[in-house]
């Protein structure tokens, strides 16, 4: 072949090639290193923003002291959804104090549920700051007690289009203490304990603290956004049948609730073995932006 012949070659080669390079390239999102001020204090996170976003979320902690959730970030932003995920107050690089222990009332008290909102509700701010595209939808995606921390924050702040909740509880903070304590933490709990045994407990069970409660009910009541909850059936931490009843009642009241129960699965749903029920949430998103 000569050097003609190569030249047309490898640009006829160049020409196929070309939408399948421009498709590899689409995958491609970015990250940056950003802090944000809330009451104060300094929280540092990161910022990763596909090539073409169709929708952005904040990602809310449970209860634990987290860093931000990269990997998990990385999963949505290859997905086409703009992330913003940070140290939770007191851990990492983000400044303040962790309030602890995870189980008890300091960390559920409802001074920290809102301070820990606002944090969220900043990042909103910020989030919609960083985006080129100021019609991208956005919303609050978080696990276990962000089920209390991101209506509250959604309530707040009017930039919050959708909601996504991976086993959040939906009763009140003293409900779930009840529960909690009542399945101490034993994974074979639902093979000993009956559904008509829980509840009874959650309802009539004393009080080991004394605290005013918060109810996710109030400000879910309050919304007009729409929200997924994802529930694992074998879950040891919120009584799932009792959160579904509660989602029913709102949803018959109006609201553009909906939920996913994978029975087979306990509290850490979104960090399970079984791909489902990121990809579920990951789908509904991507279903929902589409009506904005």
């Amino acid at each position: 072949m000569n050097l003609k012949s190569q030249f047309k070659f490898f640009l006829l080669l160049s020409i196929c090639l070309h939408p399948i390079l421009s498709f590899c390239q689409s995958d491609h999102s970015s990250i940056r290193d950003i802090t944000f001020e809330s009451h104060g204090v300094k929280l540092a996170g990161s910022f990763l923003i596909p090539k073409y976003p169709t929708a952005a979320v904040v990602i809310i902690h449970g209860s634990d002291p987290v860093k931000r959730e990269l990997d998990f970030a990385k999963l949505l932003a290859k997905e086409g959804i703009a992330v913003l995920t940070y140290d939770k107050r007191g851990v990492g690089e983000s400044g303040g104090i962790y309030v602890g222990p995870s189980v008890g009332t300091n960390n559920i008290d409802p001074k920290n549920l809102h301070l820990l909102a606002d944090d969220g509700s900043v990042a909103i701010d910020t989030l919609k700051s960083l985006l080129k595209d100021k019609n991208i939808p956005i919303g609050l995606l978080g696990f276990s007690q962000a089920g209390w921390i991101i209506p509250i924050a959604a309530e707040k702040n009017s930039k919050v289009n959708f909601i996504v909740i991976f086993s959040g509880p939906v009763i009140s903070t003293l409900e779930q203490l009840r529960f909690q304590f009542y399945t101490n933490g034993d994974e074979h709990f639902w093979d000993k304990h009956t559904e008509s045994e829980a509840r009874e407990h959650v309802k009539n069970d004393p009080d080991k603290y004394q605290f005013e409660p918060t109810d996710p009910q109030i400000q879910l009541s309050k919304l007009t956004i729409p929200g997924l909850w994802i529930f694992g059936g074998r879950d040891i931490q919120i009584p799932t049948s009792l959160c579904i009843e509660n989602l029913d009642k709102q949803i018959k009241n109006g609201k553009r609730y909906e939920y996913q129960l994978y029975p087979s699965l306990g509290h850490n749903t979104a960090f399970s073995n079984s791909p489902e029920p990121v990809n579920d949430a990951i789908q509904w998103i991507n279903h929902v932006v589409k009506f904005y």
